[in-house]
């Protein structure tokens, strides 16, 4: 069995579990409700920038807090859980597409994955205030990276589809680290891009890796939320619903636009949620009740 049938058995059986624990959380936590169209919508547009290399979920994060719902402390679960499916077709379309080192692919995906698993079980215990600091920054650190993306300030990379050296396990580590990293909300994309374009790896290299490591890290993280139960079901529904549309519409059909447009308004957007979402958190210290000293 190649190294890519055994990642993409792997992703099926993963994504079986998934499916199995939502439906077991829907029993356990009482939920029910149906789609909002306002969900689909938002899933289908971030689903379809995240095909394009922009990343959905920065800009999911921004949307919802223009809305205003769901609940900040429930936005991390419900992006993993909801942004799931988009994840698995993607890492589907990329894998089938673009050829790269067998081991790093497999190496780094699960890595991610162990990571996603140490971060939900972190995040799910978090207090909301917390939750609200660690994305307002995350959501800083994605503006920033947009705005380095468009002026030009990303490696240009090499040649390379795979890494040799001490290159590979530092890869890897670093994977481990961005897979706990996404259940707090802060997207993988750029950062892989850049460490692998610094360590001497084409930029195409990088697509099967980022979509190979989410499709691997989301339902993984999933699974963490759902005994929880710290995500909103009704909105995951919403996104799972939107991302299938707006992942295939990217990938066969339009396939390229004019991105350096769009990821400034992305910045723009995610910049403005970032400081929504830190006053929120100020706003929620301010109205916490202060502890009695003796």
């Amino acid at each position: 069995m190649s190294a890519k049938v055994g990642l993409l058995t792997a992703l099926v059986l993963v994504n079986i579990a998934f499916i199995i624990g939502w439906l077991w959380a829907v029993r356990r936590h009482h939920l029910q409700g149906r789609p909002d169209p306002a969900d689909v919508g938002i899933g289908a547009l971030t689903a379809f920038l995240d095909t394009l290399g922009i990343g959905s979920f920065a800009p999911t994060t921004a949307l919802f807090k223009f809305r205003g719902k769901p609940a900040d402390e429930l936005i991390p679960g419900t992006l993993n859980v909801g942004l799931n499916t988009a994840a698995f077709i993607e890492t589907f379309l990329f894998i089938t597409v673009v050829t790269v080192q067998p081991a790093l692919l497999i190496c780094m995906v699960g890595s991610a994955a162990a990571g996603a698993w140490l971060g939900a079980g972190v995040v799910s215990r978090m207090r909301r205030r917390s939750i609200q600091v660690f994305m307002g920054v995350a959501l800083l650190i994605a503006a920033a990276f947009f705005a380095m993306r468009n002026l030009g300030a990303f490696p240009p990379g090499g040649e390379s589809f795979g890494l040799e050296g001490w290159r590979f396990p530092f890869a890897v580590v670093v994977s481990f680290v961005l897979g706990a990293l996404m259940c707090i909300g802060i997207g993988n994309y750029a950062p892989l891009m850049i460490m692998l374009s610094l360590l001497g790896m084409h930029p195409l290299a990088a697509f099967p890796i980022m979509m190979g490591s989410d499709g691997m890290l989301q339902p993984v993280a999933s699974l963490g939320f759902f005994r929880s139960g710290r995500f909103a079901h009704v909105p995951a529904l919403g996104l799972t619903l939107g991302s299938i549309f707006g992942v295939l519409v990217a990938f066969y059909i339009v396939k390229q636009l004019p991105l350096t447009m769009m990821r400034w308004l992305v910045t723009a957007v995610v910049a403005y949620a970032a400081v929504s979402m830190l006053r929120s958190a100020r706003t929620e210290s301010r109205s916490a009740p202060e502890v009695a000293t003796h």
